[in-house]
């Protein structure tokens, strides 16, 4: 059930958001982007990763990103109804899928037991 706060401003058309407007600032960055693809985009380098990384805290980290994505969207979605539930609850199963893919590759560099296949003596 979605309730309206009590003392929330309504929107004015001063605020409402100009889409010929948006779209005069955002096409030439878009088309700049797009005409010379190797520019560094100066947003993504806001977040770094150190180069010499191992893979298996890489995997970690993103594991536990995945599960905070995850509670994140099932927080959310239950405070939300209708369709905006139901995509919520669409963008948790990503997030767990992922975590379990994470999972599984961790898996795959250190096996649980230390047990590691080698092939059959002959």
């Amino acid at each position: 059930m979605k309730k309206n706060a009590p003392n929330s401003p309504a929107p004015s058309t001063s605020e409402a958001v100009d889409i010929s407007r948006l779209c005069e600032v955002t096409e030439p960055l878009v088309s700049a982007r797009l005409r010379n693809p190797n520019r560094p985009d100066p947003v993504s380098h806001v977040f770094t990763i150190i180069p010499n990384v191992d893979t298996e805290s890489l995997l970690c980290h993103a594991c536990e990103t995945l599960a905070s994505l995850n509670v994140m969207a099932t927080d959310l979605a239950c405070e939300v109804e209708g369709s905006r539930r139901n995509v919520m609850l669409a963008i948790q199963q990503l997030a767990v899928l992922g975590e379990l893919l994470v999972n599984r590759a961790l898996d795959n560099l250190d096996p649980p037991g230390g047990f590691t296949e080698t092939a059959p003596n002959k």
